[in-house]
């Protein structure tokens, strides 16, 4: 009975062998004061478009790197891990059949180690890669077994010396590149012998380049493909940004009426309607200030051109020139008067224009009844008081209910009736103050109504003498409305010709409830 050789210890040689650490970074060369802010002043002429289409491409390109070495690290690991697997099989499989020791041509037991391994090897089918050999007394037995390359077969001595090693498994680099190799020993008597077997991972080496090849291949044509379609996508979310810049470069500095159309609800459709708010709020400064300089050019050419013309022919004579005095008197006196209320109206676009605060309407309404006593010989009537406390500011209230006052006195006759009121309207979640005062004038043409709150209108008195009675600059009623809008309410009005004309306000009661505008309704309705 032929005894086998102690179990086979398969060495695996390690496939990653550490490599020495990276040399530690120079250091950064100094820089001459004031480089960095340099060259944010030049900055990048690089479009956005380009920088995030090349950021994009670089982060994928840096990422296929990592996975191309990644994988072909693991797929040579791999091929090692298969190497020794088939070694330590083939090993398995030869002690067993040493183990049983039985001849299956003459179903007896072997005779000799070299006729084991004849045997043995008669009836092996190496894969690709793979060779064995037996080798008995120094001389191998039946030759080599399996696909052996052309430069192994050209050095027989190879095996023979594996055969002679001490170790029992190991690596050796070969004619034919890199080979693993086990060794199992038997004896019989005084005949040793020993089954060799061989596995050269060229082979699947070479398999592993051919498959990284084509991976590579694919990443490149998938990294080209991915920057053409990061190329558009970013001309894509860019696009608002250059209708933005568009827009900017069309404005000009009379017109400021151009806006970017916003899309969707993302940061790119935020950045739009922030930009088109900041061109409303330049816009609407712009039309303040030209309508402020516009109008207060033309209503001050006329007193001036009188004032001049007065005092270029000021008379001698002592009452002449009193006179003249006291008529440019009055339109210096006018001039301020109209300066004031331009300056009032400028006002009333600033958002501390008003400051609400809870105020008792019916001591409100008190006040301004005692206070209207002295624009005019009127009877006055408090018709209506609303009981309750609303959020306003009791101070333009007051002056926008005088206002309406004084034009109620300026357009009727002494000793008629002028009535004034109050009250609430709505549930209590929106909750409406109005304010309203009425005379017996000659009330506002159907003509005048829409308009009569503009700046610079004077209605025009519907009477049947067709007499031309306006009066001041036209700009009170207009301050009247804008306390109104401060409020983020309305003033209206309602008025058959002939028959009077009633004004009023329609403030909201409680803080952040918008009324409306301006609204007009020419009938006889009266608070």
């Amino acid at each position: 009975m032929i005894e086998p050789a102690p179990t086979l210890p398969v060495v695996t040689q390690e496939l990653f062998p550490l490599r020495p650490p990276p040399p530690a970074p120079e250091p950064e060369s100094l820089r001459p004061a004031g480089a960095d802010s340099m060259a944010r002043r030049r900055g990048s002429r690089l479009p956005a478009r380009w920088k995030i289409t090349a950021w994009i491409m670089l982060t994928t390109f840096v990422l296929l790197v990592v996975v191309l070495v990644t994988a072909r690290n693991l797929l040579l690991r791999d091929v090692d891990t298969r190497a020794n697997a088939d070694i330590a099989q083939e090993a398995d499989e030869f002690r067993t059949f040493a183990d049983e020791g039985v001849d299956p041509t003459t179903t007896r037991p072997f005779i000799s180690v070299e006729r084991l391994l004849e045997i043995y090897l008669l009836r092996q089918s190496p894969i690709d890669g793979e060779v064995m050999v037996g080798v008995v007394d120094g001389a191998q037995v039946g030759g080599l077994r399996g696909n052996v390359p052309a430069a192994v077969a050209a050095d027989p001595a190879l095996f023979t010396a594996v055969t002679a090693s001490e170790r029992t498994s190991g690596v050796v680099v070969s004619p034919a590149g890199e080979m693993r190799w086990g060794r199992v020993d038997v004896e019989s008597g005084s005949s040793r012998g020993a089954f060799v077997v061989a596995a050269f991972t060229e082979i699947g080496r070479a398999g592993v380049d051919r498959t990284m090849h084509i991976i590579t291949a694919v990443s490149f044509a998938g990294l080209a493909l991915t920057t053409g379609i990061a190329y558009l996508v970013a001309g894509r979310i860019l696009l608002p940004v250059r209708t933005v810049r568009a827009v900017a470069a069309e404005i000009g500095e009379t017109d400021l009426t151009g806006r970017v159309p916003v899309e969707g609800r993302d940061d790119i459709a935020a950045l739009a309607h922030t930009f088109n708010d900041m061109l409303d709020r330049l816009e609407h400064a712009y039309t303040t200030q030209r309508q402020f300089v516009d109008d207060a050019g033309h209503e001050l050419r006329t007193p001036i051109t009188v004032v001049r013309g007065h005092l270029e022919l000021l008379p001698e004579d002592p009452e002449e020139r009193r006179r003249t005095l006291a008529l440019v008197d009055s339109e210096l006196a006018r001039m301020g008067r109209l300066v004031s209320d331009l300056l009032m109206l400028a006002k009333a676009e600033q958002p501390d224009f008003v400051v609400r605060r809870p105020i008792d309407i019916a001591q409100t309404m008190l006040d301004i009844e005692s206070k209207v006593q002295a624009l005019g010989e009127r009877r006055w009537h408090l018709m209506e008081v609303a009981e309750g406390t609303a959020w306003i500011d009791v101070q333009r209230v007051t002056q926008a209910m005088l206002q309406l006052a004084a034009n109620a006195v300026a357009h009727s006759a002494d000793g008629t009736t002028v009535q004034l009121g109050s009250r609430f309207d709505g549930d209590e979640q929106g909750r409406t103050l109005s304010l309203w005062i009425s005379d017996r004038g000659p009330g506002v043409t159907p003509e005048d109504a829409p308009v009569i709150f503009d700046r610079f209108r004077r209605g025009r008195p519907a009477d049947r003498s067709g007499a031309d009675r306006r009066t001041g600059a036209g700009l009170g009623l207009a301050i009247v409305r804008a306390i109104a809008d401060a409020h983020s309410g309305s003033a209206w009005v309602r008025s058959v010709p002939g028959d009077g004309a009633t004004f009023g306000l329609d403030l909201p009661a409680d803080p952040a409830h918008p009324v409306g505008r301006v609204t007009t309704e020419p009938n006889d309705r009266k608070r």
